[in-house]
């Protein structure tokens, strides 16, 4: 470990969850500093949390109660710690648990709960990169229970106020039946002054790296920083270098703006190995824990020479006698060192032994020739002692050099080798840190390729769903047009347009096959032959006729109101009495007395006027009265009006006849504007017969049985 601090960490997870993590980092050379970005606080109201953990322990088959649960998952270590704390009695062991990862693991087993009383299911952590999320448990429990095993049965989810919704509904397309009850909340928390000032520190220069555990430690950190941190500051904050174990916080963090993201993957060695990547020991320190290991190498090296040194001496020390050999030495010590002479200029120099030519020969005698034989032995002997010295220092000289070589050499290749080991030492470091690099970046792309893999597997079932469904949206699609369409017919009328809503119906039907749509089909044509065949009513011109007759009633003349003209006497001129008497034959005077009596009942006539009034009522009726008469009659007219367009024929009907026989009750009949109203309205309700329309009903049902499958 170096004997300074590499850099300072600050751990965001929420506190009291990372005693591990520091104790790790601190053995790793590092500076901690603890800064919450989530607090977890109990929820508001943990009813529907009580209700579901009671439901855990109702015995299966009780009659009124519900099935009980199949599996129960936990999200979290928080989401453990905070449910067992509301429950009454001991987990049930024939309730199998599912959590995310051995933080998860480990959060039961001090629970009491773990394997093998109970089932525990999490993600592998056999895997050369084990993965710890909704999509690893999920793997993990579709192994459990197989591809349908939990279709129709209960699952319970429990965890924060909030969170990812992807596992639940992955539960709910394998057929599970999905039920969440919240644990615990996150509360964005306010670190303390003291804490901001030392992250003002740290930006200030200081080396330092962020650890971001989750997506919305991510977002509260955003948040605090544009409340407690300058422009310039957070710019800063933006280029940390920033851990994240996984690679959707990763593209939080991403999205927040760091720019220096490294993916550790789960677990808190993880963690500090990402850490340590970034942060490496410089070269000092490595030269420093490099040297007693050199050190404890160059004994070794310096051993060696010495032995070599130590075998040349003895070497040299084994020769030195065949040159001291005295010359009257005895005859088998001489033979004795000749042999070991030779032997070892045999070994040592690959030089053959010369031997000098012999005297010419002289005239035998037995005296001499004794004599000459021994001083020619004495002379060969020293000649051969002589060859051997020469031969014997020749191969020591050589000997000696060959090992000066040696440790010459040996201790030039020890340097080589040392330097050799130090570039190794450097290239590994090198490589351990490119391997770090590359592991992450390995990581993310996985966590891409897993987030792309996951969206093409929803667009496909999207597509999948769209493409075995079109038939059900073409019909529904078909049955609003259809709604839509029955009601303007019903309300306005226009058969038109309910003619055109149908036909559209029947095109877009066009290109569906199946025996049901062609039933379908059928029942709208029907539909188009009976608009088709419907008598056009000119509504809005039977309603002008009766606008025409409401502002005619103010002026139409009661029976009591009729005028009666002046009385005027008239007489005929009387004519030539005379001239009539001669034709009659009559006398003169009888035909001026007719003239006389005719002219005064001509006159008495004309002051007298006389009229039938059938109802009485009509004679008796003041002025008042016939005001309201009038409004009675022009409310019933305007009922009708209505009538008419609501196509309430029966309503119609009746409020024409009452308007009628009160025209032809009160008002003056002779008049003749009372006679136009009165043709106005019977014009209005001959017409009539025609109002009625027809209906979609038969389109209508042929789309619903559709719907039902039948």
């Amino acid at each position: 470990m170096a004997s300074e601090r590499r850099a300072t960490v600050i751990v965001t997870r929420p506190g009291g969850q990372s005693s591990a993590l520091l104790a790790l980092l601190a053995s790793a050379g590092f500076e901690t500093l603890e800064f919450p970005l989530i607090d977890i606080a109990p929820v508001a109201d943990d009813a529907p949390l009580r209700a579901a953990l009671d439901e855990l322990f109702l015995p299966p088959g009780l009659a009124d109660m519900p099935a009980r649960y199949a599996l129960v998952v936990f999200v979290s270590p928080n989401a453990i710690d905070h449910a067992f704390t509301r429950l009454g009695a001991p987990w049930p062991a024939d309730l199998p648990v599912a959590v995310v990862g051995p933080g998860s693991v480990a959060a039961l087993a001090r629970q009491g709960v773990h394997a093998p009383a109970h089932r525990v299911i999490s993600p592998s952590t056999e895997e050369a990169d084990p993965r710890f999320d909704s999509e690893a448990l999920y793997t993990a429990i579709e192994a459990h229970f197989g591809t349908n095993g939990l279709e129709g049965r209960r699952v319970l989810i429990v965890r924060g106020d909030g969170g990812r919704e992807w596992l639940a509904e992955r539960l709910t397309e394998a057929g599970a039946r999905v039920e969440k009850a919240a644990a615990y909340r996150r509360v964005l928390p306010e670190p303390s002054m003291q804490k901001w000032e030392r992250i003002h520190e740290l930006l200030a220069g200081k080396p330092h790296a962020w650890l971001l555990t989750s997506s919305e430690g991510v977002r509260n950190l955003n948040e605090l920083a544009h409340e407690h941190l300058t422009a310039d500051e957070i710019v800063l904050l933006k280029r940390t270098p920033v851990v994240c174990p996984h690679p959707r916080i990763a593209e939080a963090a991403r999205g927040a703006g760091f720019d220096r993201i490294t993916v550790s993957g789960a677990g808190d060695e993880r963690i500090a190995h990402s850490l340590e990547a970034l942060f490496p020991l410089d070269t000092a320190e490595r030269a420093a824990q490099a040297a007693p290991q050199r050190n404890s190498r160059d004994p070794e090296a310096h051993a060696y020479a010495s032995a070599a040194a130590s075998a040349s001496s003895s070497k040299h020390s084994s020769s030195a006698p065949t040159d001291a050999h005295p010359a009257n030495a005895p005859a088998h010590q001489t033979a004795q060192s000749r042999m070991t002479d030779s032997n070892d200029s045999k070994k040592a120099s690959p030089q053959p032994n010369v031997t000098p030519p012999l005297p010419p020969n002289t005239p035998f005698t037995p005296f001499e020739q004794q004599k000459r034989r021994g001083g020619a032995g004495i002379v060969l002997l020293w000649f051969v002692v002589v060859i051997l010295a020469v031969a014997a220092g020749a191969g020591a000289f050589v000997l000696n050099r060959k090992f000066d070589r040696a440790d010459a050499q040996l201790s030039q290749r020890l340097a080589q080798s040392d330097d050799q080991n130090a570039d190794l030492r450097a290239k590994a470091d090198q490589a351990t840190s490119a391997t770090t690099a590359l592991n992450t970046q390995i990581i993310q792309l996985q966590g891409k390729l897993n987030d792309a893999e996951a969206h093409s597997q929803a667009l496909q079932q999207q597509y999948q769903d769209l493409a075995s469904n079109r038939d059900d949206w073409t019909v529904a699609e078909v049955e609003q047009i259809l709604s839509s369409a029955s009601q303007q017919l019903q309300l306005t009328g226009n058969v038109q347009l309910a003619l055109f809503a149908l036909q559209s119906a029947d095109t877009r039907l066009a290109a569906t096959t199946g025996p049901q749509v062609v039933a379908i089909r059928k029942a709208i044509a029907q539909d188009i032959d009976k608009l088709k065949a419907t008598p056009t009513t000119d509504l809005t011109g039977l309603a002008i006729k009766l606008d025409t007759a409401i502002d005619q009633i103010d002026q139409l003349p009661l029976s009591g109101e009729a005028p009666i003209a002046r009385a005027r006497a008239q007489t005929a001129e009387p004519a030539n009495s005379a001239s009539i008497a001669a034709a009659t034959g009559e006398p003169r005077w009888k035909v001026l007395w007719h003239q006389i009596t005719n002219g005064i009942g001509q006159q008495l006539s004309s002051l007298v006027s006389v009229r039938r009034i059938d109802n009485a009522d009509a004679m008796l009726t003041s002025p008042d009265q016939g005001y309201f008469v009038r409004e009675n009659v022009k409310l019933r007219l305007l009922s009708a009006r209505l009538s008419l367009l609501s196509r309430s024929e029966p309503t119609l009907k009746s409020d024409l006849h009452a308007a009628d026989a009160a025209l032809a009750r009160y008002f003056d009949a002779s008049s003749k504007k009372v006679q136009a109203v009165r043709d106005l309205v019977k014009q209005v309700d001959q017409a009539s017969l025609a109002v009625a329309v027809p209906n979609l009903n038969a389109s209508l049902a042929a789309v619903h049985q559709f719907k039902r499958g039948g």
